[in-house]
């Protein structure tokens, strides 16, 4: 009898779709996805804003993910609702673990970057005097749900069948450097890499809830609201 999946597995199907649409997400629309707007403003002669962009940039993401993993979002809701206290619970012990850890790895960041300042956490800064609706819809909602699907649920969830330690570091590392590398690129400058440890600590506690909680909510309400925090903190 086959073994029945449960809120954190994924199919051989879901493994390669899923694999592509992390593809997707961390190379290949980063790289695309401004010529692509450009050549829709030249073809229909239209001037889309920034957060036009923006809204459109994570929507094809969060559509893109959830056609690869529909399935698994629906096991993995069903597990939540089966286990939802004990998924809640946990999201409150990630909440104060995020933030004792996140100081401490700030502290470590500020020594290691030599007050390098955070690029991402500018733009999204900005991008909330510009469009607030757009970016609460993006930082609280959209992305939350993408990323926890890509770095939790597909990369941690697959990868600790073979190793638990392989799956915190590997998913956390890459949850850290899809924050930075853009910048690294654009500006060519090699020495923006340490701001990838201001991540690294919410990514371990993100995939600790997701493996406690075993269903992906756990780490998406998390991961929702530490972000809808932050921009409330920024208002």
């Amino acid at each position: 009898m086959a073994r029945r999946r449960t809120g954190t597995d994924m199919t051989r199907t879901e493994i390669i779709l899923g694999g592509a649409a992390l593809a997707l997400y961390l190379v290949v629309l980063p790289l695309t996805a401004e010529p692509l707007f450009d050549g829709i403003e030249r073809l229909f002669a239209l001037s889309l804003g920034e957060d036009v962009r923006d809204a459109a940039y994570y929507y094809i993401l969060f559509a893109l993910t959830a056609a690869a993993l529909w399935g698994y979002f629906g096991r993995t809701t069903r597990a939540f609702f089966d286990h939802a206290w004990r998924t809640l619970g946990n999201v409150g012990l990630g909440l104060v673990a995020f933030y004792g850890i996140n100081e401490l790895s700030w502290r470590i960041l500020r020594m290691a970057a030599g007050g390098q300042v955070n690029l991402n956490d500018q733009a999204i800064l900005a991008r909330m005097g510009d469009a607030p609706r757009t970016t609460i819809l993006i930082v609280v909602f959209l992305a939350p749900v993408v990323e926890e699907a890509l770095f939790r649920g597909y990369v941690f969830g697959n990868l600790r069948e073979y190793s638990r330690a392989a799956a915190y570091l590997a998913s956390s590392l890459l949850f850290a450097g899809m924050h930075v590398w853009q910048f690294v690129v654009l500006q060519h400058n090699l020495a923006y890499l340490p701001v990838m440890l201001q991540y690294v600590a919410p990514g371990l506690v993100m995939a600790w809830v997701y493996e406690r909680s075993e269903n992906l909510w756990g780490s998406v309400l998390l991961h929702g609201m530490v972000n809808a925090l932050a921009v409330w903190s920024a208002l």
